[in-house]
């Protein structure tokens, strides 16, 4: 897969770094002179230019990439790149990094964006679900359709719990795609049983949240009575 990075900051180089590990191909983009440091990542390609700039992806061959990240550290340079990638060259799949967190309504298909990843509504949700339970938290939006991707824990006495995944009558336009007990990681199938304490993994849309909340959360006394 050829991946195409803007902006060569510690966290562009960093999922540079990521994606060469995994075997991809790697091209970094910057227009400042400083931000070049081939020594910092090697293996990867690297081009000094704007990446606002027509002209510049024409030179990074961009209707060549599989995946464009823009990770610049400024909301509005990500906005763009995010706009031509998707609507001048076709990238299939465009990620966006949310430096600030007003902006993050902006990030959505109309700018050309698949997944946008605030670093910290991201660095928040982690503190939350290290300390929630029985409480959703949104771990990361992806702007076709609206989605995103949720953890619950199941809390104590969940009328759930002891329940197999095939008889729970989920929310519409939900997906369960991950159970997480203890060490274990478990792709769920309509045979297992969920327990007290396991971590859900959701991918739902966002007005079904509330719903899935409730449906997960409420105690067994509450269902006998």
């Amino acid at each position: 897969m050829r991946v195409a990075i803007a902006g060569a900051g510690a966290v562009g180089r960093s999922i540079a770094g990521e994606l060469l590990e995994n075997g991809h191909e790697v091209l970094l983009i910057d227009k400042a002179p400083t931000a070049i440091s081939v020594e910092r990542v090697p293996q990867a390609e690297w081009l000094l230019a704007d990446a606002c700039e027509i002209t510049s992806l024409d030179e990074a061959a961009l209707q060549r990439c599989n995946v464009v990240i823009a990770a610049t550290g400024d909301d509005k340079v990500n906005l763009v790149v995010s706009l031509l990638a998707k609507t001048e060259y076709g990238v299939p799949r465009v990620v966006a990094r949310v430096n600030n967190p007003k902006n993050e309504w902006l990030f959505n298909e109309s700018w050309g964006v698949d997944v946008a990843v605030s670093t910290p509504r991201l660095m928040s949700a982690l503190v939350e679900e290290a300390v929630s339970v029985g409480d959703l938290v949104r771990l990361l939006r992806f702007s076709h359709g609206d989605a995103n991707l949720v953890e619950l824990t199941l809390p104590p006495q969940s009328a759930i719990a002891g329940t197999r995944v095939g008889e729970v009558q989920w929310p519409e336009d939900t997906s369960l795609v991950t159970i997480i007990r203890g060490n274990r990681v478990l792709a769920p199938s309509p045979e297992d049983s969920l327990e007290e304490g396991d971590e859900l993994l959701f991918v739902a849309a966002q007005a079904r949240e509330e719903q899935l909340e409730d449906l997960l959360s409420v105690r067994r006394e509450d269902v006998e009575s």
